[in-house]
């Protein structure tokens, strides 16, 4: 599941860009402030305590190199991992550097989802299902993007397939690689931090003009108490 999940959730996104209507887009700001809810409470409950939990005062420092890291790709992602992208979209040249920013992002969110291979089945479920449902409006974004720049659909539909397979892969990777075995809690605390700063990012772009609406409040608590449960 950890390598179909992520998979499918980009395929889902890619087809709701397709079917939903520009006007309708909006709809996306709720999963986005679910996303991030979900995310934030997976991360405090599932990767904080381990990484804590050991006692080394380290491995704080791998954390927040995770927060600076994503600050970083999303210099050049121009924001795709909060729902939107701060770029012209009459481009005529295909932005490198923006793919290949969210590509590493979801590559680097994949490698600590391996373990839920392990013999615990729900350990890391919890940030499986928020790294998935938060690719949705990611591949939302970066599909309306490439069809709004006039990039042929085949291309299109090629360019998303890559980036979907980029978590599974990253799973892959660490899950066949031992020496990432022997290092997978320092990974683990750069993803947090790289979770952490996506997923507060993403509840305090929720409000609007500092004002949190009904809808976005009640889908904010929906998904930190999934994703404690989870």
């Amino acid at each position: 599941m950890n390598l179909l999940l992520p998979f499918l959730a980009v395929l889902l996104g890619f087809v709701a860009a397709i079917v939903i209507k520009p006007q309708s887009a909006n709809r996306m700001k709720l999963l986005l402030a679910f996303s991030g809810a979900f995310l934030l409470s997976a991360v405090a409950s599932e990767f904080l305590p381990e990484i804590y939990g050991t006692g080394e005062s380290t491995y704080a420092a791998y954390l927040m190199g995770g927060v600076f890291l994503q600050i970083i790709l999303e210099f050049f992602s121009k924001g795709a991992e909060h729902g939107h992208l701060h770029v012209n979209k009459d481009v005529s040249v295909f932005p490198f550097l923006l793919f290949g920013s969210l590509c590493l992002h979801a590559f680097l969110e994949g490698m600590p989802l391996q373990e839920s291979h392990g013999h615990d089945h729900n350990h890391g479920m919890g940030m499986l299902y928020g790294i998935a449902v938060h690719k949705i409006p990611i591949a939302f974004i970066l599909t309306s993007f490439l069809l709004n720049s006039k990039f042929k659909t085949y291309k299109t539909i090629l360019i998303i397939l890559f980036f979907a397979a980029m978590s599974p892969l990253g799973s892959l990777t660490a899950g066949n690689i031992e020496f990432l075995q022997e290092v997978m809690l320092p990974i683990k605390a750069i993803v947090a931090g790289i979770v952490l700063h996506v997923s507060t990012t993403l509840i305090l772009e929720a409000s609007e003009n500092h004002k949190f609406n009904l809808a976005k409040i009640v889908v904010m608590v929906l998904g930190g108490v999934l994703g404690f449960l989870l």
